[in-house]
């Protein structure tokens, strides 16, 4: 008998499993992540359901049908499946859980989710039930971070380039400041109005996005807030690379030129179209409004 044959509050009689599989998460490998937890699951006595997904449509049809179904829904990949899966959960009311298998798995991280087979297996079938925030990102709801600037423009370039993903985050962002030029950003943020000229704004739920960089590592996913990070213009371009290397600890946070707000309502809209980022994707470009809603998904954590 293995550790995890035995869970506590026998809760692999009681909980069912559909995996929803982004096969290009990774660089190819999200399927591989998958497949020894899933036997590990069975193993224990969990049905295990495998769906992978196939169009950009998937992630979300597939997880409505699987919670509506009962299932836990597991999202296989990295951000972008997270985000998809998790908004259909939570409209269905159902049980979401995550495994990391992306290039940046910044929610999975903020999460404190395993990397190893069979910490993954225990955690999904004895884990804790909890209740986190999920951004409103213009009528779309997602568990991780909304961004727009200089990121957002580093993000899709990332998202074109078939360089492997740690090069990718390396080489985009410099790419992306040679020809970037700060924009002033309108925020209204509770009814406050700030105007800021800035190189990137975030609004985070759960602060952590790219390659492991914890861009606002004060964001707390269930305290019904928006985090907001403002990198200001008073940060030279020159510098913006160490900037953004110094929030792979959260120590960019100290830096003249970054603003920090909190709110539950944000509307923010720039003097240019500049591009806007949700949870590893382009989704479109400014003005948008955010909102927090509390509590909205339910989730497995450890």
């Amino acid at each position: 008998m293995t550790d995890i044959d035995r869970p506590a509050e026998d809760s692999a009689g009681r909980r069912s499993f559909t995996a929803v599989v982004n096969p290009v998460a990774g660089g190819g490998r999200a399927p591989s992540v998958w497949a020894p937890v899933a036997g590990l699951l069975e193993a224990a006595g969990a049905r295990v359901r495998t769906e992978t997904t196939r169009s950009a449509d998937d992630g979300a049809r597939l997880a409505s049908a699987a919670a509506a179904h009962g299932d836990v829904v597991v999202a296989v990949g990295g951000d972008g499946i997270a985000r998809d899966v998790a908004e259909a959960v939570a409209q269905a009311d159902g049980l979401f859980a995550l495994v990391a298998a992306g290039r940046g798995n910044g929610f999975a991280g903020k999460l404190g989710m395993p990397r190893e087979p069979s910490a993954i297996a225990r955690v999904l079938l004895s884990g804790r039930e909890r209740a986190v925030d999920l951004l409103d990102v213009g009528g779309r709801l997602a568990p991780g971070n909304a961004y727009s600037g200089l990121d957002a423009i580093a993000n899709l370039m990332m998202n074109d380039s078939r360089i492997p993903s740690a090069v990718a985050y390396r080489v985009a962002p410099v790419i992306a400041i040679v020809r970037w030029k700060p924009a002033r950003f309108e925020l209204d943020i509770d009814g406050s109005h700030h105007s800021l000229l800035a190189h990137l704004v975030v609004m985070a739920n759960s602060g952590r996005y790219g390659h492991g960089l914890d861009i606002v590592p004060d964001a707390v996913l269930d305290d019904g807030l928006v985090h907001v990070l403002v990198a200001g213009a008073e940060i030279p371009k020159r510098h913006v690379a160490r900037f953004m290397r110094l929030a792979a600890t959260g120590s960019h946070v100290t830096e003249p030129g970054v603003r920090r707000f909190t709110g539950r309502s944000i509307t923010i809209s720039a003097d240019r179209p500049v591009p806007l980022c949700v949870d590893g994707d382009g989704a479109g470009a400014l003005p948008v409004h955010v909102a927090i809603r509390p509590g909205a998904l339910r989730l497995i954590s450890p």
